[in-house]
């Protein structure tokens, strides 16, 4: 009995915290996986850009049409961004198998690959629009336009409590949860390794479970960040939108894990990732290289 009631006493502080903690991202919803209960939430119904979150969307419409994943992609002067002319560390002309332009857009939400993903769907383009329209359908996101592959258009929008839907579908395929929880990884370009890293900083820090991320930014959407934690013995999704800085983004994640998730071990601040890619992920890519 004892043991229940200082149970609910600390699920009432830790509400009570959770609700005193000034969350910077405009949108905020962090739901229990296993429940479905809604942990936190704020303006989770309100229609946002939402840039490179996007790219989870395009993982799972580009993973659906079962393409040879070994097939090499030339990444072509059509992928080069226009719109916002971001920067990109994939040079046209270089050829690179689809699994590692998927590496790259959603590891290191490269736009090039993303693009490039798209304009090699079966069909082009105008294919891969029509798949994203059905698997937005498919996936009861009622709230959702998604007009392109990378996230830079502002007409890429959605809700917090749509995007849920959206990482509890990706979260299903397991060369998305690889993908998105590897710290860094060696590419071949153009005969030379190169070495990418997570756009998220929380992957591979000290103390995060981490089972799916997304990061995305536009001057339009803000910071955005969407993760499936575990922390405290509780598995959640979390979904932040519009933030000022990456500063903001991290803290109301370590918020999150602190005062919603009740995990008393989180620190300040995120520790370094490991330095080293590791022996099993270096030998499974050169293998692969060898077979390409």
């Amino acid at each position: 009995m004892m043991k229940k009631l200082f149970a609910a006493a600390l699920l009432s502080m830790t509400a009570a915290a959770a609700t005193a903690v000034p969350f910077g991202s405009q949108s905020v919803l962090v739901v229990e996986d296993d429940t479905g209960k809604v942990l936190l939430e704020k303006n989770a119904d309100r229609v946002v850009p939402i840039a490179s979150l996007t790219k989870l969307m395009t993982a799972m419409v580009v993973l659906d049409a079962k393409q040879d994943m070994d097939e090499p992609i030339e990444i072509e002067k059509a992928d080069v961004d226009t719109l916002k002319h971001s920067t990109s560390r994939v040079p046209v002309g270089a050829t690179i198998p689809r699994r590692d332009v998927l590496q790259l857009a959603l590891m290191s939400s490269d736009n090039r690959a993303a693009a490039s993903l798209a304009r090699t769907y079966p069909g082009g383009i105008e294919a891969f629009k029509t798949a994203v329209k059905h698997k937005i359908i498919a996936l009861g996101m009622t709230n959702t336009a998604i007009e392109e592959p990378t996230g830079l258009n502002p007409a890429n929008r959605s809700t917090a409590e749509d995007l849920v839907k959206m990482a509890t579908a990706a979260s299903r395929y397991p060369e998305i949860t690889r993908i998105t929880t590897d710290p860094r990884d060696l590419i071949s370009i153009k005969g030379r390794e190169v070495e990418y890293h997570n756009t998220n900083r929380l992957v591979g820090a000290k103390g995060w479970d981490i089972g799916l991320s997304k990061t995305g930014y536009t001057q339009e959407a803000g910071r955005c960040l969407i993760m499936k934690v575990k922390a405290a013995g509780k598995n959640a999704t979390l979904v932040l939108l519009n933030a000022g800085a990456s500063s903001v983004r991290m803290l109301d994640a370590l918020n999150i894990r602190r005062y919603v998730l009740g995990d008393s071990t989180t620190t300040a601040n995120a520790a370094p990732r490991a330095k080293a890619v590791s022996t099993r992920h270096h030998v499974r890519r050169a293998k692969k290289r060898r077979h390409n």
